[in-house]
């Protein structure tokens, strides 16, 4: 008689798997809460103790870690040596193993969960026999997934076996299984002890969380993948009210949206294109701010993201749907506001809980080189207020200074070598990605000058991503009409930078912190 054990923590569809198992005449071994659930579905199965002779003990800590269950288990079919030595040792082999593990995850994602909670929920004995199960791969089906049940009694009732095709492929999906439990432990229990994300060896586990319509270019594959424990307010955790299928660039540059969106507090509208803010609005309503932030460049804006941490109402929306949109982001919508979206097909409507909810402090920043990755940790920073320095003989008027903090926060999120020119809580002009910084500068005032007008220059503020080799730059914002620079300072040459702001009466501040972005 064949032989399944079955002992799992999500009891989905076991007591139907168990009933066609022994309908095709092979016999349960079972534990704990699987075999009492069986016994009350009126299924007949065999209690772990019976086969162990040995009762559960440690509250259920040690009862399957025994030769005549892993030896039942690892002994290989087509070795003579293997067979005689478990009939000998008085082992029957077992052919099927149904095991899915301890909640460790949901334990640890529980408001208040304590370490103890979570070392309980530590899995001991189901790794082991999915392990030992999946080693032994060509005599044994092994299933953590109920998903998977069907397939097996499908083949069992056609073939009279599960094929070794399927085997194989449930076996690769329990390495899976165990190292993504795994690497949830490691990094939970590195972060208690206080060990860096810069650790000897990185363990990260992600989970897919949706398949896109295609990467960067529509010849290559790709998929969105959440990390295990992403807390209320990832991007990941959003809810796809309208629109198709989202691609790898959607996501991305969502993501670039996003995060500059969290640096403002106030009703703010970002829009993104290319991963780099096109324009940014803030104001006493979302109606005002996205108004600000598609004036500012509308050509741009056109095809691109568009990114709220408001509600988006009904006047909003109506704007909204006079453009070419490829995705709205927001916390909310109003149902009229919903009436109007949805009425374009083009448009993704997406909406994020907690969307003003700042990155976890252990969230990395990850990068793919050849044959490796590189790690660091997020930007979480603006600046520090006690680094900033009034370089200038003049220091900025309160309305400069307000602009100038706003212009900060954009250029934090442009590619480097980042410019961002804003004025009245509006960007004017963004120069992004360039190699040297004369170039975005020029770019950023030149934007401004054709979506705004020279007026919109005269008394704007400027900011850099990193600080003025050279004073070229301060000579450009001088011409454009710039009033008011932020920059990091640091260079060598920052005394010729500092001697043209004073000889045009340009208040410069530096802020001690750069803000690369590669």
């Amino acid at each position: 008689m064949k032989r399944a054990l079955l002992s799992v923590y999500d009891k989905t569809g076991i007591a139907e798997f168990a009933r066609e198992l022994v309908a095709l005449g092979h016999e349960i071994i079972s534990t704990g809460g699987t075999f009492k659930l069986l016994a009350e579905s009126g299924i007949d199965a065999v209690e772990i103790r019976d086969v162990t002779g040995f009762p559960e003990c440690l509250d259920g800590r040690l009862k399957t870690l025994h030769p005549s269950i892993h030896g039942g288990i690892l002994a290989k079919r087509d070795d003579a040596a293997h067979m005689a030595q478990i009939e000998a040792l008085g082992i029957k082999p077992i052919d099927i193993v149904a095991v899915n593990l301890y909640p460790f995850k949901r334990t640890i994602l529980k408001d208040g969960a304590s370490l103890e909670e979570a070392i309980e929920n530590i899995d001991i004995g189901g790794p082991a026999m999915i392990r030992a199960a999946a080693k032994n791969w060509q005599d044994v089906a092994v299933l953590v997934d109920p998903q998977d049940y069907g397939a097996v009694i499908s083949e069992l009732k056609d073939n009279g076996n599960v094929s070794k095709d399927l085997k194989f492929k449930l076996a690769a999906k329990v390495f899976m299984h165990t190292a993504d439990y795994d690497a949830l432990i490691a990094e939970y229990l590195k972060k208690k002890a206080g060990i860096g994300m810069l650790s000897p060896v990185l363990t990260l586990t992600y989970e897919k969380a949706m398949p896109l319509r295609y990467g960067e270019n529509p010849h290559q594959k790709a998929a969105l993948y959440k990390r295990a424990a992403s807390g209320r307010g990832s991007l990941t955790g959003f809810s796809q009210l309208h629109g198709k299928e989202l691609s790898f660039n959607n996501i991305n540059d969502a993501h670039g949206a996003l995060e500059l969106l969290r640096e403002y507090s106030e009703p703010t509208v970002v829009a993104c294109k290319h991963s780099n803010p096109c324009g940014v609005g803030s104001a006493d309503s979302v109606y005002e701010a996205y108004l600000k932030a598609y004036n500012s460049d509308p050509v741009s804006v056109f095809g691109g993201i568009l990114c709220a941490n408001r509600e988006i109402d009904e006047n909003t929306a109506d704007e909204i749907s006079k453009i070419f949109i490829e995705i709205v982001l927001a916390p909310g919508y109003t149902d009229k506001a919903l009436d109007i979206l949805t009425k374009k097909k083009s448009i993704r409507i997406l909406q994020l809980d907690g969307i003003l909810r700042s990155a976890p402090e252990d969230e990395m920043d990850i990068k793919a080189v050849s044959g490796g990755v590189l790690i660091q940790e997020s930007d979480r920073w603006l600046l520090r207020e006690a680094d900033l320095k009034i370089a200038t003989k003049r220091a900025p008027a309160e309305g400069e200074m307000e602009d100038l903090l706003f212009a900060w926060k954009m250029v934090k999120h442009v590619k480097s070598n980042g410019i961002a020119i804003a004025k009245g809580k509006q960007s004017v002009g963004i120069g992004p990605g360039q190699v040297n910084r004369i170039w975005p500068t020029k770019q950023a005032v030149e934007h401004g000058r054709e979506q705004l007008g020279d007026e919109a220059l005269k008394g704007a503020v400027l900011a850099s991503d990193a600080f003025f080799p050279f004073p070229d730059c301060v000579d450009a914002a001088n011409e454009a009409g710039i009033t008011a620079i932020i920059q990091p300072g640091g260079s060598v040459n920052d005394q010729a930078s500092i001697d043209a702001c004073d000889k045009y009466g340009i208040a410069m501040i530096f802020t001690g912190m750069r803000h690369f972005r590669h």
